[in-house]
């Protein structure tokens, strides 16, 4: 049985990076061998030599929004955060936040953002979570995108910046609904993706919108008890087929990051291959779980005991991959969502 505490480190803050590097392809790569358990060090844009004709490298194209919003109460006028979480009925601009500080917020609470947007509490969620109904008719995404900001990850300990509106995003995102980044993504440049495609590898988006509960500790030791948060996936019938194709024809398919992983994997056929479908997945992967699909995993050094890491693990070998991590620390590889990255073949 793997246990929350085989997934243990320490993390020193100075190794957690606060911005990303530039340009994004000249972060470091850890290629990581299952086989031979071979560690070496390259540039991430060495990633392309790892791919042959007929692979496929399969990405996450959801767009993180501007998801943190700073309004007023109405009458007393105090500083309200509201943190938006998820839309839950477009329609009438039903949304699931977060709301700071909660003890302020109740039921029939109208909070004013600017002169035309406003929202009005229609229900206590959790102690700090409530269910708001925004005025907006339309696109709420649109109407944050000029007023809020960037939701970094709670370990940069710092504002964000107006320059994080694009380094905290992919360059192929494309679909509003993430809270957080698929970071492993991050690290792609127009001209990367471009001389892969030229290799006669296939790039195929999936979808699957990044919440809150990525950054939510696990709280048992015994990892069979945790229970992820559920999040909106979906893979087309042009993106299975051609996933299937490479299956069939025994080529790669190589995954960037944990969340297009997760969607593969909750998606799949008895003989191994992929299906279409959307829907909601709180598929937790850990070891010693055996992975039907992704053969090549791309990713970046998570927070110490997350899910993240433990589907790292399970990929990998846990005892290969903390291996990894201890020498990542002691070559001063950079941590976490703006950090470096790992290849693992």
């Amino acid at each position: 049985m793997m246990k929350l505490s085989d997934f243990k480190y320490n993390l020193p803050k100075a190794s957690i990076a606060k911005d990303p590097v530039s340009p994004r392809d000249k972060a470091k790569l850890m290629v990581v061998n299952k086989e031979t358990e071979e560690i070496e060090t390259k540039s991430f844009s060495d990633v392309v030599d790892y791919m042959e004709k007929g692979d496929v490298l399969v990405v996450n194209e959801t767009k993180v929004f501007q998801a943190r919003l700073f309004g007023k109460k109405e009458k007393t006028n105090a500083k309200i955060e509201v943190f938006l979480l998820r839309e839950l009925n477009a329609e009438e601009c039903i949304w699931d936040v977060i709301v700071d500080p909660a003890r302020k917020v109740r039921i029939g609470n109208k909070i004013y953002f600017n002169d035309k947007l406003w929202c009005e509490v229609i229900d206590n969620t959790t102690s700090r979570g409530r269910t708001v109904r925004f005025n907006q008719p339309g696109n709420v995404f649109k109407a944050v995108e000029k007023i809020g900001l960037t939701p970094l990850p709670p370990y940069i300990k710092r504002e964000p910046k107006p320059e994080d509106k694009e380094n905290y995003q992919t360059v192929y995102a494309r679909v509003d609904g993430s809270v957080a980044a698929p970071t492993a993504g991050l690290h792609f440049t127009p001209k990367l993706l471009q001389k892969i495609e030229k290799k006669g590898v296939k790039i195929v988006p999936v979808l699957l919108h990044i919440g809150q509960g990525t950054f939510r500790p696990v709280e048992v030791e015994d990892l069979t008890k945790h229970k992820m948060d559920s999040e909106y996936y979906e893979i087309t019938q042009e993106a299975a087929d051609l996933i299937n194709e490479a299956i069939n024809s025994k080529h790669n398919v190589f995954t960037v990051g944990t969340s297009a992983s997760r969607a593969l994997e909750t998606s799949t056929t008895a003989e191994g291959l992929v299906k279409a479908h959307k829907g909601y997945t709180d598929k937790f992967i850990y070891p010693f779980y055996q992975f039907k699909v992704v053969d090549k995993l791309i990713t970046n050094f998570h927070t110490p005991e997350s899910t993240l890491l433990m589907l790292v693990g399970a990929f990998g070998g846990t005892e290969l991959i903390m291996k990894a991590y201890k020498k990542a620390l002691k070559e001063n590889y950079r941590f976490l969502s703006y950090g470096d990255a790992m290849l693992i073949l």
